[in-house]
């Protein structure tokens, strides 16, 4: 049995009673974990499994697969202002979608897990803005080793990862006529 701080990257319905479970976690980097009976009304699983839940995960490796099975699941941050703001849930799943992007399964990578929960700690309690999107991927790219004095985090991001995630630009869209409205 193992035992680690994760947050939940996605969730994808395996069964009608199961999901797989995508996490981040500080000790064993990106794995993914089976919640079996996670979907039943009555689940011991039941408010503790949604996106950008900071949480503490014991989970069983499999010997045949890269997915494990999760036992059990304490919460420890759930982040609801963020939730409550449309533009906010989209910077986060900003930040989780270039996470899954430049992580690999299996591989720890405690400074970008880190990372991942600072800025999700900032964005429920602050503003989502431009300066906090670029200081993600500014951040990023240093601790890829692939930041560039002459070339912008996400031009660096995007060349070493082929893409970066789609919604950047509607984000950057979105907080540029806030600025101009002069909306928080």
């Amino acid at each position: 049995m193992e035992n680690t701080s994760a947050i939940l990257l996605r969730r994808t319905k395996l069964t009608e009673t199961s999901l797989i479970l995508t996490w981040l976690t500080e000790t064993y980097g990106k794995i993914k974990t089976v919640a079996k009976g996670a979907r039943q009304p009555k689940s011991r699983f039941a408010g503790r499994l949604d996106l950008f839940y900071e949480c503490e995960i014991q989970w069983s490796r499999s010997r045949r697969s890269e997915l494990h099975t999760l036992r059990e699941v304490g919460l420890r941050a759930a982040h609801e202002a963020l939730r409550a703001d449309y533009r906010l849930v989209a910077l986060a799943s900003y930040f989780v979608e270039l996470v899954e992007l430049v992580t690999e399964a299996d591989h720890p990578v405690p400074e970008i897990f880190d990372l991942l929960q600072r800025a999700l700690r900032h964005v429920n309690v602050h503003a989502g803005s431009r300066r906090a999107l670029e200081h993600f991927e500014r951040e990023l790219a240093r601790v890829l080793g692939i930041q560039q004095p002459s070339v912008a985090p996400s031009v660096a991001l995007a060349r070493a990862y082929h893409h970066l995630p789609r919604g950047r630009s509607e984000l950057l869209q979105g907080f540029r006529v806030a600025e101009e409205s002069g909306e928080r």
